[in-house]
């Protein structure tokens, strides 16, 4: 067996070593969505006097909701697991967005941003918001690989930066009016095209994180660096790679938000990266690196859709719910690093 090989095995270390002798850590998270669903149905009975599950507009939103961050969140899973970290998601949404929206303008909106881009084919405002989200990324990797600088200081700065950008480039306004072609992009398939998106992004990084070389390199660089670099693993390259893949996924989920909605706003995207990283840590990535799957943030995300909108089903108040939410982060990295703990000692 090579060091790669051995490296790799490392990265996969709990998951793959326990498989015998525990059920699949996706298939725990799953049972407390499903748990969590009950909670709220029962509770939904008890204080509104209504059906949680039995609603099939608010089933609808949830997941439409959970398509955007959950996006975001498998990239934001590959960044973790290299032992990474990406603040920047949220203001990358927003830039993505505000640039991509002035390419997407019909002509026979009345304020229109840039007359000489208007009634563009669909791929150009899509291809506009891939490319800066991966900007974004790559500028990411580099400043982490490059300047030694931590993934916290690194994306930290570009979402700040990028934020500013969005506010400076249409001077704060807003922009609107896209053409009947690109807001499909959002609308199509009576609404569930967001989804679809969703699915398919999950699916594919399933298999790239699963079977290939490139995902294998990123659960070892993540595991245990050094042992990743001796097996003639190029660590800088591959985390340009991955931070300019998770800004790609960004830009696509900025896309996708603001064809469904269509608008751009330069204050949109808030808090997402910190609803991308919950998903993830809730759906059993750690964020000491090496471990987790991108089913588990797809769960990891959808539990998340189910707590906010249960949350307002029962009418608590927002700030309750923001500390709520911080709480459940908060624990589910406790339970991570006690699991790490245990980990070692039984190695």
């Amino acid at each position: 067996m090579t060091t790669l090989d051995n490296t790799v095995k490392e990265a996969n270390d709990g998951q793959e070593a326990h498989k015998k002798k525990r059920i699949p850590a996706e298939v725990s998270i799953l049972l407390v969505l499903i748990g969590i669903s009950i909670m709220f149905e029962i509770l939904g009975w008890i204080f509104v006097g209504q059906s949680f599950l039995m609603n099939m507009s608010r089933l609808q939103i949830i997941i439409l909701q959970v398509s955007v961050i959950g996006i975001i969140a498998i990239g934001v899973t590959m960044v973790i697991i290299t032992g990474g970290i990406d603040l920047s998601s949220g203001s990358v949404v927003a830039m993505s967005a505000m640039i991509a929206a002035t390419f997407a303008q019909s002509s026979s909106w009345p304020k229109v941003i840039s007359p000489s881009l208007t009634d563009l084919p669909f791929f150009i405002p899509l291809m506009v918001g891939l490319a800066v989200g991966a900007a974004a990324g790559f500028v990411n990797g580099w400043l982490v690989t490059k300047t030694r600088i931590p993934p916290f200081i690194a994306t930290l700065g570009m979402m700040v930066s990028a934020r500013g950008v969005a506010r400076w480039y249409t001077d704060g306004s807003p922009v609107s009016g896209f053409t009947n072609e690109f807001a499909m992009l959002g609308n199509a398939l009576d609404r569930w095209m967001p989804v679809v998106i969703f699915i398919v992004v999950a699916i594919i990084f399933h298999v790239v994180m699963r079977y290939t070389r490139f995902g294998k390199f990123t659960y070892a660089i993540g595991a245990n660096p050094q042992a990743a670099r001796v097996s003639g693993i190029n660590i800088d390259r591959h985390l340009i790679k991955v931070y300019a893949i998770a800004g790609l996924l960004v830009g696509l989920a900025a896309m996708v938000a603001i064809a469904r909605i269509k608008t751009a706003q330069a204050g949109m995207g808030l808090m997402y990266e910190l609803d991308a990283i919950a998903a993830a840590v809730i759906g059993g990535v750690s964020l000491s690196g090496g471990r987790g799957r991108i089913a588990g943030t797809v769960i990891g995300a959808l539990i998340l859709g189910v707590m906010l909108s249960g949350f307002t089903f029962l009418r608590i108040d927002a700030y309750y719910q923001d500390i709520i939410k911080g709480a459940i982060i908060v624990t589910a990295v406790i339970i991570d690093q006690q699991r790490q703990n245990k980990r070692k000692k039984t190695t």
